[in-house]
């Protein structure tokens, strides 16, 4: 393929209703949605023939099946019988990996590694994309795009999900998301607690789960993913929602240095210790299960057996008709709180945000087809109800500006208003390994293996080894 195709620019017009906000989703856009992405070029050689046509009528489809929320297996099923409709004798095999996050990871890196197994098109978090396109497993969609009507309707900085640093595109984006404190306002009310609860700082999170302890036993007073099991949802949703609310961070952007010695990073580790030391959290054996993300999102939160939990939009995707857990009180019973700074100085409250793609493989044999199941998955259509289902905030101005989106989801006041305030991971190929580290730190206080000084030490020499001294700087 020809690689040098420049890609159009777009206006970051929102236009909103349901409290999606026209400045707040302008912010999460302006300020570099989901995570900027860098990569350098996959190799594309002989995936076709010597006529330039795609040398396999057939392609692979690997996706992550998890959580009990349907919407992406949904989608990519309709995609698949669109194209198998349209070009009779093409073929279609959609290849769930059930796993979590660092399983899904691990297996799709295997499957890469091999020419037989290497899928045609990937399910790719947006954090992976710079990774797996500097390891050669993806290939850059530049010409496609210059031709697909579509693409205009993508806001600018949502093209960066799947963006290199070279300028060439890797993945084309199926949302973005937002992260908020969810908590069950009937185990509120048993234990005296307002039902329009809005914590200032870590320390009423705190005070609040002491007093679900005291009044409410049996339930988990506050979840907060941790460990190596849970993987990047412990790093970025569990430790980076506390690390983002204090006045440090992970990477300095300015200097493009990593922060080690950081007071914020040791403040936050201390508060993963104090709940699962005090019993305010899972024990460390419930929350180091493999499927914790689906054990919570699937039974504690319907069920009942957690108070508080801090986790994404997308999670009553899980909850909708035809989902894998269906519950239609959830509107009902739960509600949302945006998660506090610290100490609640300014900007007062703080998020994370991420995002999903989907990717071409580098040595698919038949890109032209795989690039046709990706126009089939991205139709305006389909991307209005991936978004209503999977409870994802938008990314395409068609969809933002559609009343089906607009009206979706009562969830959407909090966890859009966060959009003003909330950060994104670092940009770079080393996050990967330094997210892994967190998980070891934060899995080290959790269980009583070593003190929070420890782990702080552990994890910047750590971080010195994986990035070099010379790329480090000294926390606040």
């Amino acid at each position: 393929m020809n690689l040098s195709t420049s890609l159009p620019t777009l206006r970051l017009g929102i236009s909103g209703g349901n409290s999606l906000k026209r400045s707040a989703l302008g912010t999460i856009l302006a300020a570099g949605l989901i995570i900027g992405l860098g990569a350098c070029s996959g190799s594309d050689e002989n995936a076709t023939g010597p006529d330039g046509q795609d040398s396999s009528d057939s392609i692979t489809v690997v996706y992550q099946r998890y959580g009990g929320n349907k919407s992406l297996e949904d989608l990519l099923t309709r995609a698949k019988d669109q194209v198998e409709a349209d070009q009779p004798g093409k073929k279609v095999e959609l290849v769930p990996i059930e796993a979590d996050s660092n399983g899904y990871f691990t297996k799709l890196a295997l499957m890469n590694q091999s020419g037989s197994e290497a899928p045609d098109v990937m399910y790719e978090d947006s954090f992976m994309v710079k990774t797996d396109a500097d390891a050669g497993y993806l290939a850059p969609l530049d010409d496609y795009l210059a031709e697909w009507p579509d693409w205009d309707q993508y806001l600018d900085n949502a093209k960066e999900a799947g963006q290199g640093t070279d300028g060439k595109t890797y993945g084309v984006s199926l949302s973005t998301d937002t992260r908020a404190i969810w908590f069950n306002k009937e185990i509120f009310a048993q234990a005296g607690l307002d039902p329009n609860w809005q914590p200032k700082d870590w320390a009423e999170i705190l005070e609040t789960a002491e007093t679900i302890k005291d009044k409410v036993p049996g339930v988990i007073p506050l979840n907060v993913f941790s460990g190596k099991t849970a993987g990047e949802a412990a790093s970025m949703q569990g430790f980076e929602m506390l690390l983002y609310g204090t006045k440090d961070t992970l990477y300095d952007a300015k200097t493009q240095k990593w922060v080690t010695g950081s007071k914020g990073f040791a403040d936050s580790l201390e508060f993963i210790r104090t709940i699962y030391q005090e019993g305010l959290a899972p024990t460390p054996q419930q929350a180091l299960d493999s499927q914790i993300d689906t054990v919570v999102a699937t039974n504690w939160m319907p069920e009942g057996k957690v108070a508080m939990a801090i986790h994404g939009s997308w999670i009553p995707g899980a909850w909708l008709p035809g989902q894998g857990a269906e519950w239609p009180e959830w509107e009902q019973v739960m509600a949302t709180a945006k998660m506090p700074t610290q100490t609640g100085a300014s900007p007062n409250f703080t998020s994370m945000s991420g995002g999903h793609t989907l990717a071409i493989g580098a040595q698919s044999k038949a890109p032209r087809l795989a690039m046709d199941f990706l126009e089939a998955a991205f139709t305006q259509e389909q991307a209005t109800t991936f978004v209503v289902e999977s409870s994802g905030i938008a990314v395409r101005q068609d969809v933002i500006d559609d009343p089906a989106y607009q009206k979706s989801d009562s969830s959407f006041g909090v966890l859009s208003d966060v959009v003003e305030v909330t950060h994104f991971r670092p940009a770079t190929s080393e996050y990967p390994e330094v997210s892994n580290n967190i998980q070891i730190a934060m899995e080290a206080v959790m269980t009583g293996d070593k003190s929070v000084k420890e782990a702080v030490e552990a994890y910047d020499a750590a971080v010195t080894r994986i990035v070099g001294k010379e790329n480090t700087t000294a926390g606040k």
